[in-house]
């Protein structure tokens, strides 16, 4: 009714506690929003990012070490990694 969307969790624009307003009506959920992922871990996540690019979700887990596996099971669910891959290792074949 009021003219908002939901946009998808997202590992580099998603704050650790709070919606924020995506510049087309569009809120950003937090990462608490994740069923099970406290505030701590929360933080953890925006403090690891922070003038960084993740290559693989290996080292996302590997970067922020109180997400745990379940966590990050629940934040490929909600989109949260977009395209990136599951390792760092390259296929040759």
């Amino acid at each position: 009714l009021r003219g908002l969307t939901f946009r998808t969790v997202d590992i580099y624009r998603s704050d650790s506690t709070h919606f924020l307003m995506d510049g087309d009506n569009a809120l950003i959920p937090p990462f608490t929003s994740i069923p099970g992922l406290g505030e701590s871990a929360a933080q953890s996540i925006v403090e690891q990012r922070v003038g960084k690019e993740f290559v693989s979700i290996e080292e996302f887990s590997d970067a922020c070490p109180k997400v745990s596996k379940s966590h990050i099971e629940q934040l490929k669910a909600a989109g949260a990694f977009d395209d990136l891959p599951e390792t760092s290792q390259i296929t040759l074949f």
